[in-house]
């Protein structure tokens, strides 16, 4: 038995014909979040009647529940575990990938005693994956795309870490990488997608002018075999997310968070998270009962935010302005759903300035030993700014997401971060520095 998640029932598109013998596992067809049109698997993301995104829709396995935890349970320590939930054929482990996933949950009572929390907080530590950041999940749900598609290069736009991610997933699989990126990153940022060997290309203008020039290199002759895992491969590429909200559940003992804080870039990890909350609960993995998501955005971009505290459903762009690079996407594009699922969850979406960003990294690494990069500062601030304001419950169980590696972002921190004294190699010396305690 299956259980049907919008699964299409007719195949209307003509840049998907052939795709009824695309092996993607569970994956039935794509579904139109706007309109509800039903297209059959293939490298489209734009629905042909109302322009809607379109995401993957599923058969996925019912019946015993037990039975199917039981199956997550026994498979790999990486994202494969929940191959069954996922677009990827049966023997995705099997092939030459990355291999991200099932990272730490880390319990952080410390940081709780400092923000006063006592219904138990936990970070989501994603900085584990092989690229330090959670795009290598994402990355690899494209990849088997493009594998199914006969793509040869796989690209993307990125503010960063994407771009480190498809290169060295392409690396590994031996697909050709060409990425896109704006040509002010974080110097770690461009050496790690460039170390891969691929070809890196910096473009003058924001993130926002580097998804534009994406979107028409796919319509020229040039991008002829290319899969843009963040464009043309979208609906795949974003159901990696889903794997965060697994694993988070997972970990907890097979139950859901009461409170969860993601950051926000173009939205899409938070309604991902969403889907794959849902999906737990459809399938009687986890116990049905309230949730609350809370968004998080940096000062200089905070299109969803501003949204949220005037009350609209338009998401009006900006020119971002902040440190938190990874982050700055001033248009982003799953920003009305991420409207949506704060309002029905009865979360928020808020936003802190770069200073609050840099206090918040610190007070990760210092109460908890790990060194976010500056996205992970944007959740930690932000809950802290909602337990502050009384919009987050501290007495419920909290799980806060560090997306990626601090040591991508030291610029952020170098300026007021350095050696506590400098001093001759002498006792006498470090007496006189005041640390002989």
């Amino acid at each position: 038995m299956a259980v049907q998640t919008d699964a299409p029932t007719t195949s209307t598109s003509a840049a998907a014909s052939g795709a009824a013998s695309v092996d993607l596992g569970p994956a039935a067809g794509l579904s139109c979040r706007e309109c509800g049109e039903r297209f059959a698997l293939g490298p489209i993301f734009a629905c042909e009647q109302c322009f809607g995104p379109l995401e993957v829709a599923y058969d996925l396995p019912t019946g015993d529940p037990e039975r199917l935890r039981k199956q997550i349970e026994a498979g790999p320590a990486n994202i494969w575990r929940y191959a069954p939930l996922l677009p990827v054929p049966a023997d995705v482990a099997d092939k030459p990938n990355l291999n991200p996933g099932w990272t730490k949950l880390v319990k952080a009572d410390n940081l709780a005693r400092e923000l006063g929390v006592t219904g138990g907080l936990f970070v989501k530590d994603d900085s584990g994956n092989p690229t330090h950041s959670f795009k290598d999940r994402v990355v690899a749900q494209a990849l088997e795309a493009a594998r199914a598609f006969g793509f040869t290069t796989l690209s993307c736009s990125s503010t960063g870490n994407l771009a480190g991610a498809v290169g060295a997933a392409a690396a590994r699989a031996g697909f050709r990488s060409c990425v896109f990126i704006p040509h002010d990153l974080e110097q770690g940022k461009v050496v790690m997608a460039a170390v891969y060997g691929g070809d890196l290309v910096g473009i003058e203008g924001t993130y926002d002018d580097v998804n534009r020039f994406c979107s028409e290199l796919i319509g020229d002759p040039i991008g002829e075999g290319w899969g843009f895992v963040n464009v043309n491969l979208r609906p795949y590429y974003a159901e990696g997310s889903k794997t965060l909200a697994y694993e988070i559940c997972e970990q907890l003992g097979w139950r859901l968070p009461d409170q969860i804080v993601v950051p926000i870039a173009s939205g899409s990890q938070l309604t991902k998270i969403d889907k794959g909350l849902q999906e737990l609960i459809k399938l009687g993995l986890v116990e049905d009962r309230p949730y609350k998501i809370f968004g998080a955005q940096a000062e200089g971009c905070s299109p969803v935010s501003a949204a949220f505290k005037a009350g609209h459903d338009v998401v009006r762009p900006q020119k971002p302005d902040t440190i938190a690079k990874s982050l700055a996407i001033g248009n982003p594009a799953d920003g009305p759903y991420v409207l949506d699922i704060a309002r029905r969850t009865g979360g928020a979406v808020e936003d802190v300035n770069d200073e609050q960003v840099v206090d918040a990294i610190k007070l990760l690494a210092r109460t908890e030993g790990i060194f976010a990069e500056t996205a992970g500062g944007v959740t930690v601030g932000v809950t802290r700014k909602l337990i502050e304001n009384g919009v987050l419950d501290p007495a419920l169980t909290t799980v806060v997401l560090n997306t990626g590696d601090g040591l991508k972002t030291l610029d952020a921190v170098s300026p007021s971060t350095g050696p506590t004294a400098t001093i001759r190699p002498s006792l006498d010396a470090f007496r006189a520095a005041g640390l002989a305690h």
